[in-house]
């Protein structure tokens, strides 16, 4: 079992998160927050062109702030779902193959890198990863399709 931690301020969990999305082979399972990193943004981009599926989860009211990368992503083909109640999403993590789960504090966000005090951890380990699985799934059913 490999495990990671990083902390930030600084570029260690951005520089993490998107070795992950690079070094995927078949699928990505991402519940977050927000997304406003341009980082990760591209790189997810380019894993979906490189043929990995990706599939969204995030919150509605944060697609709607200035920056946010979520409108990008589905027009680029990510399947994207937003939690439409009056309650906020507030996971973060990503599962990536189905056997490593990336986990923490740490908002997809710029200034998660450069300002805030936040943290990632990421294990692999498939019993883990298929108990995120689940709740990625049960929450996939029960969000709505992003339209813009």
């Amino acid at each position: 079992m490999e495990t990671n931690i990083f902390f930030s301020p600084g570029e260690n969990c951005v520089n993490h998160i998107i070795e992950l999305i690079r070094s995927s082979i078949n699928d990505l399972h991402i519940c977050v927050f927000t997304i406003s990193d341009d980082r990760i943004t591209n790189a997810l981009i380019e894993a979906k062109n490189n043929g990995i599926t990706i599939r969204i989860i995030t919150d509605n009211d944060k697609v709607k702030d200035e920056g946010s990368d979520v409108k990008d992503l589905f027009y680029n083909g990510i399947d994207v779902k937003i939690d439409n109640t009056p309650n906020h999403m507030h996971h973060k993590f990503m599962i990536v193959d189905k056997k490593m789960v990336l986990t923490g504090s740490y908002n997809w966000t710029r200034s998660a890198a450069k300002y805030n005090q936040e943290n990632i951890i990421s294990i692999e380990d498939e019993y883990i990863a298929s108990k995120f699985l689940n709740e990625f799934n049960r929450l996939w059913e029960v969000c709505e399709d992003f339209t813009d």
